[in-house]
């Protein structure tokens, strides 16, 4: 190990808690007043962590300090440090405040889950449980995968099969993708619709990368079916909203086909199949909070209703 390496394990948290006091009183006085302490020793350990350093942090400018590039660069870090340590004191805060009461059960999902499942099973959990407070955050993949792994929620709802790193999951349903119609259109007369019948017919589809888009084409250029390429978006509830102004007609994830029905949207059922999957995922290295298995029961049930809307299309 070089002296660098030597001089780096004997800085201490105290001599960084004293650039920091510096830093934001612009003084030894100030400083040493934020410390609690006297202005000499202010001097003192600043002094020495210079030393230890190689390098001058400050110069000294009628009685006040005057930092450097390498003090402002060395002030960029400190503060991200201050700030990940103001969020454990908060937290710790409140885990005495909240001591006997419910805590806010936070979850990460896809958009589209966000506005078709969370909402029923949201409602079902706190009929059951009142007291119980809910988050919801809204990510796409990759980030989605990536806030799991980092604990950073209670839990998650994914389309992945796989479990990201860091997290165990299960499957909490597999249903078949369906058809959305404008209300009145003519397909709407057949109770299950197959790849022929949109044949030629103006189509809003999901954006190219979309793994189920890619699914859709692959079945539609199998059977030889053209269809009318009118529009494409990311969202399955942007696809919906179009095909309720007469944009053309989709097919779409069973939840949010459902959400919308009724609303200018006619949804079918279809005779090929494109699986939908929603599994629950679970952070392995988080505190794991009752309000977790109330959601996971809840959801279930609101699968459970979902799948007799589903056999009860016409």
């Amino acid at each position: 190990m070089n002296s660098s390496d030597d001089n780096a394990l004997r800085i201490t948290h105290r001599h960084i808690e004293t650039f920091r006091a510096v830093m934001v009183a612009g003084s030894v006085t100030g400083a040493a007043e934020l410390l609690h302490t006297s202005q000499p020793t202010v001097s003192r350990e600043l002094a020495r962590l210079e030393s230890m350093l190689g390098y001058t942090l400050f110069d000294r400018v009628q009685g006040r300090l005057r930092p450097h590039a390498r003090a402002l660069a060395l002030w960029e870090e400190v503060q991200r440090s201050w700030q990940g340590l103001d969020r454990v004191v908060d937290r710790a805060v409140s885990l005495g405040r909240s001591a006997g009461a419910a805590q806010s059960l936070s979850v990460l999902c896809l958009p589209a889950l966000s506005h078709a499942l969370l909402p029923g099973a949201a409602a079902r959990m706190l009929a059951e449980h009142p007291g119980a407070r809910v988050s919801v955050t809204p990510q796409e993949k990759p980030l989605l995968e990536e806030w799991m792994t980092a604990q950073r929620f209670d839990m998650g709802l994914s389309e992945q099969l796989s479990s990201p790193p860091g997290t165990r999951s299960h499957l909490l349903l597999t249903l078949d993708e369906v058809a959305v119609l404008p209300a009145g259109h003519a397909l709407a007369a057949r109770p299950v619709l197959q790849l022929a019948d949109f044949a030629d017919q103006p189509f809003v589809s999901l954006s190219a990368d979309d793994p189920y888009r890619r699914q859709i084409d692959a079945l539609f250029g199998e059977a030889g079916v053209q269809r009318v390429m009118r529009m494409e978006t990311h969202s399955a509830v942007a696809v919906c909203a179009m095909v309720q102004r007469g944009l053309g007609v989709a097919i779409v994830n069973p939840l949010t086909g459902l959400a919308v029905a009724g609303e200018g949207v006619v949804v079918r059922r279809v005779g090929f199949s494109v699986p939908f999957r929603v599994s629950v995922v679970l952070p392995l290295y988080r505190a794991a909070l009752e309000e977790v298995g109330w959601m996971v029961v809840a959801l279930e049930s609101e699968v459970a209703e979902l799948e007799s809307r589903l056999r009860r299309l016409v």
